[in-house]
C-alpha cells in the first residue's frame, strides 16, 4: 500500500495550479490538509490524522516542478514580437467530401491579397476558418452549401513567436492559457505551429489579453 505521503502527492499533483500555489507559498497547508484528508483516507482504508497529511505536505519538495518553473519564466522571457490582429471573424463548418474544394477556393482568391489573413484548422469531424470581417460575404457565399455548426464576429487575434526551444519544454501553452485565464479573458480559438501561438479572443479583451502578455514576457 502506499504511504500518506506519496497519495498526498499524487492528489496534489492532479491540479498544477494547486501544485504552482504551493510553490509560490500560496497555501495554507492546514485547509489544504482539511480538504483531502477524506479521500487519503478512502484510499488508505482507515483515519489519518491531520497532522500527518500536514507533515507530509511539508516534506514535498518542489523538485521536477521547481525546475521546471524556472525553464518555462526563461522560455517566456525569450518570447518575440507579438503580431496583432482586429477585425476577424471565426466560421466553423461540419467537415463534408466537398469542404476541402472550398477551402483551395476561397485560399486562391485571398491569395491575390497580400495583406489578407486566413487560418483553416481541420478536426476530426469539424473545421474552422478564421479570415478577416470584410471577407465575411465571399465566405457565406463560397461555403453556402455546407453545413454552418457556429459563427463569430468582431474578434481579434495575438500571435506569440516563440523561441525554437519551447518544442524542448512542456507546459510552454499552459502558463500562456494559465495567465489568460485568471484574467477572465475569454479565448475563442487557438492556432498553433512549431514556433508560433495565436490566441484568438473577442475584440473588446484584446488589449487586456495584449498587456497579459507582455507582462509574462517582461518576467510576471
Amino acid at each position: 500500500m502506499d504511504s500518506i505521503g506519496k497519495i498526498t502527492e499524487d492528489i496534489i499533483n492532479r491540479s498544477p495550479f494547486l501544485r504552482e500555489s504551493m510553490t509560490e507559498g500560496l497555501i495554507n497547508i492546514s485547509a489544504l490538509a482539511r480538504k483531502i484528508q477524506p479521500e487519503i483516507e478512502s484510499v488508505i482504508g482507515k483515519k489519518v490524522k491531520e497532522g500527518a497529511i500536514v507533515m507530509a505536505i511539508k516534506r514535498m519538495s518542489p523538485g521536477l516542478y521547481h525546475k521546471l518553473n524556472i525553464k518555462i519564466k526563461n522560455v517566456l522571457g525569450e518570447l518575440g514580437d507579438f503580431i496583432v490582429r482586429s477585425n476577424l471573424s471565426d466560421f466553423t463548418f461540419h467537415n463534408s467530401e466537398s469542404l476541402g474544394m472550398k477551402q483551395s477556393e476561397l485560399m486562391r482568391q485571398l491569395n491575390s491579397e497580400p495583406d489578407a489573413f486566413f487560418a483553416f484548422v481541420r478536426g476530426v469531424t469539424e473545421t474552422t476558418v478564421i479570415t478577416g470581417d470584410k471577407y465575411n460575404g465571399l465566405i457565406e457565399k463560397l461555403f453556402a452549401n455546407e453545413k454552418l455548426i457556429t459563427s463569430t464576429q468582431d474578434l481579434a487575434s495575438i500571435t506569440v513567436k516563440l523561441p525554437r526551444i519551447n518544442i524542448e519544454i512542456y507546459g510552454i501553452y499552459y502558463y500562456i492559457l494559465k495567465q489568460l485565464a485568471w484574467e477572465g479573458i475569454n479565448i475563442i480559438d487557438v492556432i498553433s505551429t512549431a514556433n508560433e501561438f495565436t490566441v484568438l479572443v473577442s475584440q473588446d479583451d484584446v488589449d487586456k489579453a495584449f498587456k497579459t502578455l507582455m507582462q509574462l514576457k517582461r518576467g510576471f
